[in-house]
């Protein structure tokens, strides 16, 4: 918005030329994002608290997260509406880029908040059918990749750390955005279970995605190091820096011991968002580097169940993986820092993928 009505303004005063500008428009998205969070938080948590949106903990979980019980959650509508909020005030909103980024961010977040409601509201355990939720979230992503491919979306996918090998999937591609989308909305959804433990690493994620967003968006330097270049889409580093704010922003009243919890729709959003920019800025293997918590988390659950109906033995005394160091002793704020530690060392190996190739 602010792109439409105050560049235009630059013929008249050059300090208006900065709106053109997506690294200062990136950096005061991630600040409102940021400021609107501290606002708005807490009159958010307090609605929550009213109308008794309090966590459900499951019986057989950690002993631990007993007293949890009640604490706030669907807080992530916080994030959602102020990443929107951001992104409305400081993008470019002729970018089709940023349209689709939006679209899947909030169909991920509304499918996430009927999760929420069914089981916090009408408290119905489980929520959501996991047949319809997943298919819905297919839905949302297939549409977003539909779009992307019938308009001529680069289907080639790259590998990190090598420079000439790549593959053209062409219609396959579709799906293959789709399992990336959808994978990691619910890997973040898996991480988001002790405080702060997934917001940390969304962080990190979110930063890096905006770092590339640019250098892809960039002819010039996207040449120079060897990466794909993708015209337009370093319009995404704002909706990345939005994210970056509104995720700091939500971490100031989640961090432990939380004051509130994300719940489904903002763990499903921001996993949505996250797998999105990794498809539009043509790094979707390096997203396994990226978001390596979200992976090994989500893995920790496929290898479980996998091996307890096979085997009938379990794997992890519990998963995701996060509960199984917590039966181990490890105390949670020991486990949310060295998980946050994790990810900011994968964030650095994947941004040094950019010069080893």
């Amino acid at each position: 918005m602010f792109y439409y009505f105050l560049y235009p303004l630059a013929k008249h005063h050059t300090i208006f030329n900065v709106f053109q500008y997506i690294t200062f428009r990136t950096i005061y998205a991630a600040i409102t994002a940021l400021g609107l969070s501290f606002v708005l938080g807490p009159y958010l948590i307090a609605r929550l608290k009213t109308f008794n949106l309090g966590e459900v903990v499951r019986k057989d979980g950690p002993p631990n997260h007993f007293s949890k019980e009640g604490t706030p959650t669907m807080g992530g509508a916080i994030i959602l509406l102020v990443v929107v909020l951001s992104v409305l005030l400081w993008g470019n909103l002729s970018n089709s880029y940023i349209w689709v980024l939006t679209f899947v961010t909030v169909g991920m977040g509304i499918i996430g908040f009927i999760d929420d409601y069914i089981k916090v509201v009408m408290k119905k355990k489980g929520g959501l059918k996991a047949r319809t939720k997943f298919l819905a979230q297919v839905a949302v992503a297939g549409v977003a990749a539909y779009f992307l491919y019938r308009n001529h979306f680069n289907t080639i996918v790259t590998i990190p750390f090598f420079k000439d090998v790549h593959f053209n999937l062409r219609w396959a591609y579709v799906p293959f955005a789709v399992f990336v989308i959808v994978g990691a909305s619910n890997a973040v959804n898996l991480t988001d279970g002790l405080d702060g433990l997934a917001i940390g690493p969304m962080i990190m994620a979110s930063a890096t995605y905006m770092l590339l967003a640019y250098l892809s968006g960039h002819l010039k330097i996207a040449n120079y190091l060897h990466i794909m270049h993708v015209a337009n889409v370093g319009e995404l580093s704002v909706f990345a820096g939005a994210m970056v704010g509104a995720s700091l922003g939500f971490l100031w009243f989640n961090t432990y011991p939380a004051q509130v919890f994300m719940g489904d729709v903002g763990s499903l959003s921001l996993g949505g968002a996250l797998g999105t920019l990794a498809v539009m800025t043509k790094n979707e293997v390096l997203l396994l580097i990226v978001g390596g918590i979200f992976v090994v988390e989500a893995l920790s659950v496929i290898f479980q169940v996998g091996s307890f109906k096979l085997t009938g033995k379990r794997i992890f005394a519990m998963a995701p993986i996060h509960h199984h160091y917590e039966l181990k002793g490890w105390p949670e704020p020991k486990i949310i820092v060295r998980f946050w530690i994790v990810s900011i060392i994968l964030s650095l190996l994947a941004i040094s993928t950019l010069k080893i190739r």
